[in-house]
């Protein structure tokens, strides 16, 4: 497969001859279905009791559990002890904060294009100098490990995703996961235009409209925004990734000092989605709206066939 990488924000209309997602997974013309994922689940003690009561008490449908952050065997035994719960291996190579670092499952010196000199992924703000450096060959030694460790716990993901979106970022590394993802048998969250109609061509049933990332909004702004998107939620199948975490003092000493301010996000911003997902009122709305909540394990099949 030879892709060109496409943002996100020029994604107007995704699949314009082919049959919406709704339809293959055998829904009506007029579905509108939404899977709500809470990403980084793993990272931190705040993260993971926030992505907890978002499954537990909340409209979430899916998590993203990290491996390399200190938490990931937490949330791990979490998703063994509740094996009916859907999530994807989220697939790591950034370590975003200046004082909470994280690096490869691997040895450093097997992935050295991956870590700095501290032996740790680069930061989010090094994101261009790992999408220029990092080589293909050590990311799927590093992304087979992360999954490996993963079916090591005895869990059974439904997909793959990655932290800030690394496997959608360079048509090589994009290319590795589709394989990767097909090879374990796990279905792909897949972002850009043509990275979506490169998939549908090979019959990998993927969203149709482009994937929401709660790190870039406002956090006073969140509930009402997304109250909003729900409202004019559109007929197909569509992605948010959310960050559910718990404003503690754990989770604001880790963000003190982040790299990039406004890319890894604020506990407030956390905590309003934490909010946004176990509040009855929007319960309600999925409800009012007709919304069809999903997961990927109903995509999950046709990635396997």
């Amino acid at each position: 497969m030879t892709l060109m990488r496409e943002s996100i924000c020029d994604a107007i209309s995704l699949m314009s001859t082919q049959r919406l997602t709704n339809e293959v997974l055998g829904y009506s013309p007029d579905a509108r279905l939404l899977i709500i994922n809470c990403d980084d689940f793993g990272m931190c003690f705040s993260q993971n009791a926030g992505t907890i009561q978002s499954i537990e008490t909340g409209i979430a449908s899916s998590c993203s559990l990290m491996m390399p952050p200190a938490w990931g065997v937490h949330a791990a035994q979490f998703l063994q002890e509740n094996n009916e719960v859907n999530f994807a291996v989220h697939l790591t190579a950034l370590s975003e904060y200046t004082c909470y670092k994280w690096g490869p499952l691997m040895p450093v010196d097997e992935v050295p294009t991956l870590v700095n000199e501290d032996g740790h992924f680069l930061a989010d703000d090094e994101f261009d100098e790992i999408i220029r450096s990092a080589e293909c060959r050590e990311l799927e030694t590093e992304f087979r490990s992360q999954i490996e460790v993963v079916f090591g716990f005895g869990l059974h993901p439904t997909h793959l995703d990655s932290h800030y979106g690394l496997h959608t970022s360079r048509p090589d590394i994009f290319d590795l996961t589709v394989r990767l993802a097909h090879e374990y048998g796990l279905a792909l969250r897949v972002t850009g235009k043509d990275n979506i109609e490169t998939a549908r061509e090979f019959g990998f049933p993927t969203v149709d409209h482009p994937v929401l990332d709660s790190g870039s909004l406002v956090p006073t702004e969140i509930c009402s925004y997304l109250e909003r998107l729900m409202r004019v939620l559109p007929v197909g199948l569509s992605e948010w990734a959310l960050h559910p975490g718990v404003n503690t003092d754990e989770i604001r000493a880790i963000m003190a000092t982040p790299k990039a301010p406004g890319m890894s996000g604020t506990p407030e911003q956390r905590q309003a989605d934490l909010d946004f997902l176990t509040s009855e009122k929007t319960a309600a709305l999925v409800k009012e709206e007709g919304i069809q909540i999903i997961s990927y394990r109903e995509l999950q099949p046709f990635w396997q066939s």
